[in-house]
């Protein structure tokens, strides 16, 4: 079964991303279909991807450490690790909550580190930030650290670690999240689309699951800002990198089929 099959490795994957993988198969098979039948397909066996929201708060810029400027506003880059963006979500646990500090390259969107931990201090972000110098594959790139105005991005030690490895500090600042949007969307990804939103029994459990999520997202979900390669293979390109996403309309109406249009489609979700 072509989409359970994808769908059992990415359970969230969306629409537009399981169309893409499955263009091939459907080429193969001589299965005709846009995006919208399969909007419509999915629909009526209930597969559609349901959003889930929770918010805690995870930054507190109210602090007397030095504070950066934007350096990325309107800036592009042409290549991997000239910007990375970093961030802190939270998970579930019977526990309570636990934290997770992701940091991620502006350009391929590959998560070059992250960190479980379960508190908000700084020690998690700086565990993120060694996992991320350590995956360094152009060390020589003119490199941008961008993140927002948090205790744990301003302290003495993380900075500290920054300019050690001469990378430029950049910060957004309160009140304005979309000045570190890219980070939080990621966040949202991961927690949507790989069930790090669910509840865990303990920070072990996240431990686990925050090393599969990252393994897939990195290896295998393209990703539509990159031309539709996965991250880890956009970090090995240069130049710009095709966006193939596009505003769509919020609501897809559901189509009438005829039979045998019908009877193509159900063929990616049973056996042939």
């Amino acid at each position: 079964m072509y989409v359970r099959s994808i769908r059992a490795s990415q359970p969230r994957l969306g629409t537009r991303k399981l169309h893409w993988l499955l263009k091939d198969i459907m080429k193969d098979t001589g299965i005709k279909m846009g995006r919208d039948k399969l909007f419509t397909l999915l629909r009526e066996h209930d597969l559609l991807v349901k959003p889930r929201r929770r918010w805690v708060r995870t930054t507190d810029s109210n602090h007397t450490y030095r504070k950066y400027p934007n350096l990325i506003k309107g800036y592009e880059p042409s290549g991997p690790e000239q910007i990375w963006s970093s961030d802190i979500t939270y998970v579930l646990t019977d526990r309570g909550f636990v934290y997770v500090s992701l940091i991620m390259d502006h350009y391929s969107k590959r998560i070059m580190g992250y960190h479980v931990h379960e508190t908000l201090e700084a020690d998690g972000p700086l565990q993120s930030l060694r996992m991320a110098l350590k995956n360094r594959r152009y060390p020589e790139a003119r490199l941008i650290h961008h993140s927002d105005q948090g205790t744990q991005y301003c302290n003495g030690e993380y900075i500290g670690l920054l300019k050690r490895n001469g990378i430029q500090i950049s910060m957004a600042p309160p009140g304005n999240p979309y000045e570190n949007a890219l980070s939080e969307r990621i966040n949202g990804t991961i927690k949507i689309e790989f069930y790090l939103g669910d509840r865990f029994k303990d920070i072990d459990q996240v431990r686990k699951a925050m090393k599969e999520a990252v393994e897939l997202y990195n290896n295998c979900r393209p990703h539509a800002s990159c031309d539709f390669l996965t991250p880890q293979q956009a970090h090995l390109q240069h130049g710009p990198l095709q966006k193939r996403w596009r505003k769509y309309p919020p609501k897809i109406q559901p189509q009438t089929l005829d039979r045998e249009t019908q009877k193509a489609l159900d063929q990616l979700l049973v056996k042939v």
